[in-house]
């Protein structure tokens, strides 16, 4: 993986948990996750989305429920920390002051 390609991962991560910070009940599913990162420059698979959401809730910053052909992402405490800058997980970029 180039230094760039992870970058961008670490990235993607941040911008998934703002996403949810600023969605009702703090859930979204994988598709429209997917729009959204799209229109923050981040154009991903489905299939993309939901290895991320996966790595996230191996992290505890979300949980995941399926729901047919699409995953269910609810923010916790803990991601709702790290998307403020609060708490640091190596993998996952730090806000911006």
């Amino acid at each position: 993986m180039t230094a760039y390609s992870e970058f961008l991962r670490h990235d993607i991560r941040l911008v998934v948990l703002r996403l949810l910070v600023e969605m009702t009940a703090y859930r979204a599913n994988s598709s429209v996750l997917t729009m959204a990162l799209d229109d923050y420059g981040h154009t991903l698979s489905r299939d993309q989305v939901k290895t991320e959401l996966h790595w996230l809730a191996e992290q505890g910053a979300l949980t995941l429920s399926d729901v047919g052909p699409v995953v269910v992402a609810t923010l916790t405490e803990r991601g709702q920390d790290i998307a403020a800058g609060r708490a640091r997980v190596p993998g996952i970029k730090r806000p911006g002051a």
